[in-house]
């Protein structure tokens, strides 16, 4: 397969190319930093320099691939207009440049965020009218709208909690638990959904190679659901160690949310952790159903909570993260 891989310097990028490395792939990478591409280009990878909204390099990029992974996008930004540019504009660009290249196949990961909270017990299948509530969200959900309207045949994959190996998100996490804290958004009882690094890799390959997965949207994840207080309870089993959790109610959560926004607003910094966000943490479940991806290309993911977090805390300790 000759591969193009956008955001391949990334967390979910970085499996993704040792994925297809492993099944002797030739893979391209588009990359703005190019120090951090250098690793890449050291392994034999092609590397063009570039990001989403350079032509000349889109161009480049796509040249005789046969599948276009789509990875790069934000998930923080200091307005919507910046979701839209870097997740809705970007992906327009990269379409067209795909469709006067040959036209690949194109795989889009996109985000649970784009179809919305799921009701408890009963996680999205992904043919649900979606509803975003959140400018992240609604800019995956208009990239996911240019991929669908244009010439090329593509797969959508739609990832919730993504951790494991080189995540810099969960380990948050972990350094809380390590001091035997939990905080969790409301009452812990929010339901989950999560995907291991490697396996949403693995799904990512299995929807580039499969034809029957072609015009269709997944969400690719265990099928295990959890609560957040169980998941910050098994990230501290990970480790051998017990958390008190905390819960944080909505006022509470909201109004230290406001003070992270201002001051990363002060500082021209975009955060994550913003006021728009609480309509995410506060939601009663982002759950989904990984059972039409398997039906349709036979992936599996091979970790549950349990293993993926195993794995993931020795990968922080053998790198010195934790």
């Amino acid at each position: 397969m000759r591969a193009l891989v956008t955001g391949a310097t990334g967390f979910v990028g970085s499996h993704l190319v040792e994925a297809l490395r492993r099944e002797g792939s030739e893979v391209t990478v588009l990359a703005r930093s190019a120090s951090k591409a250098e690793a890449l280009a050291s392994l034999g990878m092609r590397v063009i320099a570039g990001d989403l909204h350079d032509p000349g390099a889109l161009n480049r990029a796509v040249e005789g691939r046969d599948v276009v992974f789509h990875v790069a996008g934000v998930v923080s930004a200091r307005n919507e207009a910046e979701f839209f540019r870097a997740n809705r504009d970007g992906t327009a660009n990269l379409v067209a440049a795909s469709a006067q290249a040959g036209r690949p196949r194109f795989v889009f990961v996109s985000s649970l965020a784009a179809a919305g909270p799921a009701d408890p017990g009963r996680p999205l299948v992904g043919s649900e009218p979606p509803r975003p509530v959140t400018a992240y969200g609604r800019s995956k959900l208009a990239a996911e709208r240019v991929v669908a309207a244009g010439e090329l045949s593509w797969t959508i994959v739609r990832p919730p909690t993504v951790y494991g190996p080189r995540d810099r998100e969960v380990l948050k996490v972990f350094r809380l638990a390590r001091l035997g804290l939990a905080p969790v958004f409301g009452n812990g009882k929010q339901e989950l959904s999560a995907v291991h690094g490697a396996d949403l890799a693995d799904a990512l390959l299995a929807a580039g190679a499969s034809e029957t997965a072609a015009g269709k949207i997944y969400h690719a994840c265990h099928p295990e659901i959890f609560t957040s207080a169980e998941f910050v309870r098994a990230i501290a089993a990970a480790m051998g160690r017990r958390v008190a959790v905390i819960g944080v109610p909505r006022p509470i959560g909201r109004a230290l949310l406001a003070l992270t926004e201002t001051g990363a607003r002060l500082t021209g910094r975009p955060t994550i952790l913003t006021t728009d966000k609480a309509n995410e943490f506060f939601q009663a479940a982002w759950t989904a159903d990984p059972g039409p991806l398997t039906r349709d290309t036979g992936w599996q993911a091979a970790h549950d909570l349990r293993a993926g977090l195993a794995d993931t805390y020795e990968w922080y300790r053998s790198a010195g993260w934790l």
